[in-house]
């Protein structure tokens, strides 16, 4: 009898759903009929409408147990279409958003959730993969499918005996994956076979994720192309304790997939700017809040899918919904070369708000940007506070001078991320902070649903009641009172 192994750290890959039908139904369902939150009493509305569609049925009809709608809503998040925070209130991405407004376009949409698929992390808010896994799986399983040496596939028993494993990437360690997996190739399937029933808990379950499900998914959605095979091996899930049943069985084949030949360019556009060897965020970052770290895994939207689907024909349109994603990027300052940049665009964000006039000034003993809160005709000051790494402190000095140069009430900092004693900095003096995450998020919704009339009052009211705090938070709540479901 082969040994039970069934604690072996290996990826785990969503597997509530191959029906991509369903995945779109939720989608829609959330975003236009739980107006005001996804609670248990939204989320049974949502199976009876479901079950209206015959995308849900329930076993016994006179219970209604909510696991089922539980798992549609995650896998929701683990596809990056959004997230809930911890009121179970569901904000959408900005990859979720667009690809709801192109619902009925297979093609877009199928290019849309593909850019989403590299999005995916380990670690991820979504998916109780270990946190020894660092990495972005489906970049990699992306990578593998367009290696010439591995013939352009990647084949079922090879992903479960040898990916499913991969802790994290690098140009050489991935080298070495490839030399593994040829190896692997040169084997018959009978040794392919023993290999995979020397611990069949832990390998059934790759297969049963990858073949059974995600292979199943993309190929629908027309990302890849899935390629049958015929039976290598039976493996069996370990029984439950005290079940009289015969364990599940699972059928590895020796099918294989490949990228679909018309995404093949697309795909690999995707890869030069998102490579499978960056590093992905970690989600027990000790510095940060887990939600901020949430909220940036989700912004991803990458350019190229914009360029692709042709949504960067309304030159103005295109500038604002770039806007967010350039603060977070220039806000980074790698090798100190895009601090003027932040400060570029922090100043066209702030002057989104149709009751601030905001002007660049900068330079050495003078605030970044000022600005007039037209409404109650008084001035403030804006510090934008790029870095590579975590700010290490404010000078609350300095910005006072900054500020009295300019008659300004109050400064704020708007940085990336920061060390926690920062806050000590800032205790007391009229200084607020806001991550450049959190600012973006709240612009970037308000240029989704098309509201141009941003009032800055709501800013100001938050910003004179916590003077000396990082306010990121109340910020980030006035963003979900204003656009997420629950």
């Amino acid at each position: 009898m082969s040994p039970i192994m069934v604690n072996r750290d290996k990826w785990i890959l969503y597997k509530h759903t191959c029906n991509y039908e369903l995945i779109k139904a939720v989608a829609l369902d959330v975003k236009n009929s739980c107006a005001s939150n996804v609670n248990n009493s939204q989320r049974y509305k949502m199976q009876e409408r479901l079950a209206l569609l015959d995308l849900y049925k329930t076993r016994n009809p006179n219970e209604r147990p909510l696991d089922s709608i539980n798992h549609r809503i995650n896998t929701l998040e683990f596809y990056m279409f959004g997230y809930e925070d911890y009121n179970k209130r569901f904000i959408f991405s900005p990859l979720g958003n667009l690809f709801l407004d192109n619902i009925s376009d297979s093609e877009k949409s199928k290019k849309i959730f593909a850019a989403m698929l590299f999005g995916i992390q380990f670690q991820h808010p979504a998916n109780g993969t270990p946190d020894i896994f660092q990495l972005y799986p489906f970049r990699l399983l992306m990578s593998l499918m367009l290696d010439e040496r591995l013939d352009y596939k990647l084949y079922n028993s090879e992903y479960a005996y040898i990916v499913a494993f991969v802790k994290h990437v690098d140009k050489e360690s991935y080298d070495s994956l490839v030399e593994s997996i040829l190896r692997f190739r040169g084997k018959t399937d009978e040794e392919k076979a023993a290999l995979l029933k020397s611990d069949e808990h832990t390998y059934v379950n790759c297969i049963y994720e990858w073949q059974y499900y995600t292979q199943s998914l993309l190929s629908t959605i027309g990302i890849i192309k899935k390629n049958a095979g015929t039976k290598l091996v039976d493996l069996y899930h370990p029984s439950k304790t005290n079940s009289r049943s015969l364990p599940t069985k699972r059928t590895a084949t020796t099918g294989y997939a490949t990228i679909a030949d018309d995404l093949r360019p697309f795909i690999a556009k995707l890869l030069n700017a998102y490579s499978c060897f960056d590093t992905p965020l970690r989600l027990d970052e000790p510095d940060r809040m887990q939600l901020d770290i949430i909220k940036e895994i989700y912004s991803f939207y990458p350019r190229q899918l914009l360029e692709e689907i042709g949504e960067e024909e309304d030159e103005f349109q295109a500038k604002l919904l770039e806007l967010p994603k350039l603060i977070e990027k220039y806000a980074d300052n790698p090798d100190n070369s895009t601090a003027y940049l932040f400060e570029d665009v922090l100043e066209e964000g702030m002057n989104m708000f149709y009751n601030v006039e905001a002007k660049k000034i900068g330079g050495a003993g003078h605030t970044d940007i000022e600005c007039k809160y037209l409404t109650l005709k008084k001035k403030f000051a804006v510090e934008a506070k790029s870095t590579e790494e975590k700010l290490l402190g404010i000078n609350a000095g300095r910005l006072r001078d900054h500020r009295e140069q300019i008659g300004g009430e109050y400064t704020i900092v708007i940085t990336p991320r920061y060390v926690p004693a920062v806050k000590r900095d800032i205790r007391d003096a009229p200084i607020v902070i806001i991550l450049a995450s959190t600012f973006s998020e709240y612009l970037y919704n308000h240029i989704h649903h098309d509201m141009r009339d941003i009032d800055y009052g709501d800013f100001d009211n938050i910003i004179v009641e916590n003077l000396g705090k990082d306010i990121s938070p109340l910020i980030s709540e006035m963003t979900m009172e204003k656009f997420a479901t629950n």
